[in-house]
């Protein structure tokens, strides 16, 4: 698939649409959060049900990530974004309306699924509309920004919406804007033409790890409910690893591969791989455990717990639109994800003193301020990392990879934090929680530390851009 680069629309309306794409996809994660005790009550939830509203959405998301990369690159940016605001749009209206528990679950899949197409087709258009470098790093920062603020509004916008209008209002605002940004890349991105060659697609793979990505991700999520020792849990997470083993057989083997060997020897891609794995596992794993600190421990109501959030979401835009990419561009991929994932893990240390009588602005804001620096850091970073000299032609892929990473990262942190919840509750387990995310902060800046070539600055040990290649 050639695709035609952008160049002869608005740059800025395309770096406008692409995140706003991406805003509402993150979005959606959180924001059903606050509202899940007026959903139970509602729809008639039973209490292990009733995490399906969130597990639904992000098993299909996570799950199908990956394809809707590769899908971008085969089929075309614009035609697979359009899909996936499409049918996110749709199923958006679907959950929104839904009067049957087991309807607004099977709505939740169907838009994480849409959703799984969008970020990969938006940072792909973003990767070849913007010149590698300075301009590409400042629109990735303003990216980044929208995806480092966009769990924490959902939060907000869910205790204001289930305060305000109601909890359907939570998927029914997707509709207006999903129906805006349709007519939006509809009007301004150009068509993809097809080249001359086709290429095989490689169904088997994508078939493969889809699969053992979406067992790996409910495995996940069953153990933290049922236990990491249950037969069910054992049998998910083998299950996963069995599909994983025969996708990477299936990769050996075949002539089209899903993922080019190129990329998996791309030492800069893993790297910024797994920063974003670790950056959005403690990230994500922060506003579960903050939220019911402030809900359980302290009374908030839901509200007053969205709002106490804004601190956060703010400062992170703002590190993120204002310096993130030309930290990276002057310091170096490396040294921006270090020291902001050495940031959040101090912001940790501080959270878990708090005390059961904590203070707003004593206790809680100055480590919500230093977490919303870390991520408006270390998010674009990890992007920037992961684009690094990609050919065009993959730039589905490797944002497809980074994405992926990013979902899997918070699953995975989401379900470490739930599992010390479990064994312990109170003010006690909340602080053993932050203890956890603290030693996945420390983790991920220890990996990016190891992991990333020595540069001074970004451009300078980053592959060309036909490192990764077809």
């Amino acid at each position: 698939m050639t695709q035609t680069t952008p160049v002869a629309t608005h740059k800025g309306l395309l770096l406008a649409l692409t995140c706003a794409a991406q805003f509402i996809v993150v979005l959606d994660i959180a924001i059903v959060n606050v509202a899940l005790p007026t959903i139970r009550a509602d729809l008639g939830f039973t209490q292990s049900g009733l995490q399906w509203v969130v597990v639904a959405y992000g098993l299909t998301l996570g799950g199908f990530l990956l394809l809707g990369g590769r899908l971008a690159d085969h089929l075309g940016r614009r035609r697979i974004l359009v899909a996936g605001l499409t049918i996110f749009t749709g199923a958006s209206l679907l959950a929104g309306t839904a009067g049957q528990a087991e309807l607004l679950v099977g709505a939740r899949a169907l838009q994480g699924f849409g959703a799984a197409m969008i970020p990969p087709a938006a940072l792909s258009i973003l990767a070849v509309t913007f010149d590698e470098g300075a301009e590409r790093n400042r629109a990735l920062g303003l990216y980044g920004a929208v995806a480092g603020i966009s769990a924490t509004v959902g939060v907000i916008a869910s205790g204001l919406l289930t305060d305000g209008p109601g909890w359907r209002w939570i998927f029914l605002i997707n509709v207006p804007i999903g129906v805006a940004l349709v007519a939006t890349a509809l009007r301004s991105l150009p068509m993809d033409t097809p080249s001359r060659t086709r290429e095989p697609f490689d169904v088997a793979g994508a078939v493969t790890v889809t699969g053992g990505l979406l067992l790996l991700v409910y495995g996940l999520s069953r153990g933290a409910e049922h236990g990491w020792a249950s037969t069910s849990t054992a049998g998910l997470f083998a299950g996963s690893a069995a599909l994983l083993v025969a996708f990477v057989v299936v990769e050996i083997r075949s002539r089209s591969p899903l993922v080019p060997a190129t990329a998996v020897r791309n030492r800069t891609l893993l790297a910024a791989n797994l920063s974003a794995f670790f950056t959005f596992g403690a990230f994500f794993a922060l506003i579960f455990v903050g939220t019911l600190l402030m809900q359980q421990v302290l009374a908030y109501s839901p509200t007053r717990t969205g709002v106490a959030w804004v601190a956060t979401s703010g400062i992170s835009f703002f590190a993120a639109a204002i310096t993130g990419g030309k930290l990276a561009e002057a310091w170096g991929v490396r040294r921006v994800l270090v020291g902001g994932l050495t940031l959040l893990a101090t912001a940790m240390v501080l959270l878990a003193r708090v005390p059961a009588d904590a203070g707003y602005a004593a206790d809680l804001l100055p480590a919500f301020l230093l977490a919303g620096i870390a991520v408006g850091a270390a998010a674009p970073a990890a992007q920037i990392g992961a684009l690094a000299g990609v050919d065009g032609a993959m730039t589905g892929l490797a944002s497809g990879l980074v994405e992926t990473s990013r979902e899997i990262g918070g699953a995975v942190g989401v379900a470490a934090v739930s599992t010390v919840l479990i064994a312990q509750t109170g003010l006690d387990g909340l602080h053993a929680a932050i203890w956890v995310i603290f030693t996945i902060a420390t983790l991920g800046a220890v990996t990016a530390l190891l992991g990333f070539p020595r540069e001074a600055r970004v451009t300078d040990a980053l592959p060309t851009r036909d490192a990764v290649s077809r």
